[in-house]
């Protein structure tokens, strides 16, 4: 190939983020400056510059009185590139949590812990202990690198799961902020101690052969601007989509020889779940192969692909601003010349992959080392003590008493690793002992579901998601029942806006907040998230759910393909498609209520010890009755029972 150097485009109608970028001094000011002020909350400017810090301002929605100030906090969100949180780590986020925050932890779809309800007056507090105790916040949020995906798998025994961690974590140290301004503000200057970035990483940084970097000293990748966006990048093995490989700006694919040594990467590009109502022009769109890199060439070419983004990616409006809508405009090949000669050679072609799967390593494992990990289901990523449930209390005493590490997964669970396999009965005790159901006793339906935060807390969110997806997952897991599915289950994602942050746009059903308690609608993922769903209902008030539902779960039932392993209810909703699921439901007649009361009896989840759970379901064999019966029973006994003058 011809290396032409590439023509970078003036940009004149700018933003107004560029524009603060530009003249923040590399992420200093005006954060720095209001820092020392005494308000309880930063200014508009201030709050663009800090999200590269790893933080939000919010306030709590549900205080909000009108004519009144508004009850301002911050939320912090940790880097932490493969989910990786060293035991002291958690032990400090934990006491943060109480100490200043809200009382809760919450792990993110992107393998980080957020701390919400951070006051202004704490959050220089905060952030010094996060960084003494061997975490980050730089580069959580921001127009730049966020933090970097991997698989949540300590297999000691498959090099690729190691190959993935170690590069995921390269990566992240190859696109870090160079400024100091993070250390300068929060630290006043002193460097935090931190584990060495692999030589190969520093070279990388500074190697400029084809352009790559800018003149600046102190951001040689990404100048005193940074990105155009958010920029997104997951490292994953053939066949694991557990990191949801199509949604990223950029996903590496290990690729090893027959020893099992490294030999270098399948490169995805283009993804991207972020859009906006009503505007056409936004939109979500999966990742296209770009092509195949070995291993020595890799930080060059991640390079050339950033320096593309930074360079041609839109500055004039964020809605616009991904590198998926670049992708789209120019077409893959333009794309791809373009990256090439940053790159300084041409990208070699794509390699064979098995298909994707998804995986969330939840329950016991081995590690192939003679130790064990274990996957503990955190049901919207929030990690509390509510009642006999105490899942914090728990982890606290398992990091305590064992010093286990930690690795956050890319669905809002927790996985403990290390693990000496003498432990296992004591944590399986501590665990039942505090309400933590295991994993068999999980319902698929709870387990698979994601949502994001929203209100009150989430400055953009128009509609409940945390709040309102228990009670519309038992409202599906009801309906299921009573037509007799009682044994299926899909992927169900919830959020409060069209940002994605819970990717309800990869799911089998997904909800996307559009107005109070009425959502848009999108259905036809794979269980496995290697499709984008399709928009099916513009809006849906939720209390309309079961209305809404019923037909196409009939029509599923009755339809569905058998041929094999029977046909999922995303993979069908895809090969039927919206003409044959709204010409059904149109016509559709439901059946005769039938004169029971269980015909309108609503079914709620409740959290038992995992003792009591084999109890119950062992005398539902012997009974041959349902669970739900027989606990319904007990409780309606015991309540009666404890009734005054009973």
């Amino acid at each position: 190939m011809v290396n032409t150097l590439p023509t970078v485009p003036v940009q004149a109608k700018r933003s107004k983020v560029e524009f603060l970028k530009e003249k923040s001094n590399y992420l200093r000011e005006p954060v720095l400056s209001e820092l020392k002020l005494d308000t309880n909350h930063f200014s508009e400017d201030a709050v663009q510059i800090l999200k590269f810090h790893g933080s939000y301002q919010q306030d709590n929605r549900d205080n909000r009185v009108k004519g009144q100030e508004k009850d301002y906090s911050m939320m912090l969100r940790t880097r932490s590139p493969g989910g990786f949180i060293p035991p002291e780590l958690f032990l400090t986020l934990d006491r943060l949590a109480d100490t200043y925050g809200n009382g809760t932890l919450r792990a993110t779809t992107r393998q980080g812990f957020q701390l919400h309800g951070v006051l202004k007056r704490d959050l220089k507090a905060t952030i010094v202990e996060i960084v003494r105790s061997m975490g980050s916040t730089l580069g959580a949020c921001g127009d730049l690198n966020r933090n970097v995906m991997a698989p949540p798998a300590p297999y000691k025994n498959r090099p690729e799961y190691q190959y993935a961690l170690d590069y995921a974590n390269r990566i992240a140290d190859l696109l870090t902020p160079q400024s100091g301004a993070y250390y300068e503000i929060w630290l006043d200057g002193e460097k935090a101690i931190s584990a060495e970035e692999h030589p190969e990483v520093k070279a990388a940084r500074l190697r400029n052969i084809h352009h790559s970097n800018l003149s600046s000293p102190k951001e040689p990748i990404y100048g005193e601007q940074y990105m155009p966006r958010k920029f997104k990048i997951a490292v994953t093995v053939p066949g694991d989509n557990s990191v949801d490989v199509y949604t990223q700006d950029v996903s590496l694919i290990v690729m090893t020889g027959p020893e099992g040594e490294l030999e270098g990467f399948n490169v995805l590009v283009g993804g991207g779940l972020g859009r906006t109502h009503n505007k056409e022009e936004t939109f979500v769109r999966a990742a296209d192969p770009l092509g195949y890199v070995d291993k020595d060439s890799v930080y060059d070419l991640v390079k050339a692909i950033v320096a593309t983004q930074r360079d041609y990616g839109d500055r004039t409006q964020r809605r616009h601003a991904r590198m998926k809508y670049l992708v789209h405009d120019w077409g893959l090949e333009k794309f791809r010349q373009t990256v090439e000669k940053y790159f300084g050679r041409s990208i070699l072609p794509y390699k064979a992959l098995p298909e994707f799967q998804y995986k969330d390593f939840l329950g016991w494992h081995e590690q192939g080392d003679g130790k064990l990990f274990l996957g503990i289901s955190v049901e919207n990523g929030r990690v509390k003590d509510e009642g006999e449930f105490r899942l914090k209390t728990a982890l606290k005493t398992l990091v305590e008493r064992f010093s286990l590490p930690i690795l956050l997964t890319p669905h809002q669970n927790v996985l403990f690793y290390g693990i000496q396999p003498g432990d296992r009965a004591e944590i399986d005790r501590i665990l039942q002992a505090s309400g933590i159901q295991p994993v068999e006793a999980i319902d698929p339906m709870v387990r698979y579901a994601m949502a994001c935060p929203a209100l009150p807390t989430c400055g953009l969110a128009i509609a409940e998601s945390e709040r309102a997806i228990p009670g519309v997952l038992a409202r599906i897991r009801a309906l299921l029942d009573r037509l007799g599915l009682g044994q299926e289950h899909f992927v169900v994602r919830m959020t409060g806006c069209p940002n994605g942050c819970a990717r309800p746009y990869m799911a089998e059903l997904g909800f996307v907040g559009i107005t109070p308690d009425t959502y848009q609608v999108w259905l036809g993922s794979s269980p496995h998230q290697t499709r984008l769903a399709q928009a099916f209902v513009e809006k849906l008030p939720i209390a309309e759910l079961e209305t809404f539902l019923e037909p196409l779960l009939v029509f599923f039932k009755e339809k569905r393909s058998t041929d094999g392993k029977p046909e999922s209810f995303g993979d069908f909703c895809h090969r039927v498609g919206f003409d044959a699921l709204r010409s059904y439901a149109q016509t559709y007649v439901p059946a005769p209520v039938k004169a029971s009361a269980d015909r309108h009896r609503l079914r709620y989840r409740v959290n038992l010890r995992p003792k009591v759970f084999e109890d119950l379901k062992q005398a539902a064999e012997v009974q041959g009755r349902t669970l739900a019966d027989i606990a319904s029973d007990a409780i309606e006994a015991y309540l009666k029972q404890s009734q005054p003058g009973a």
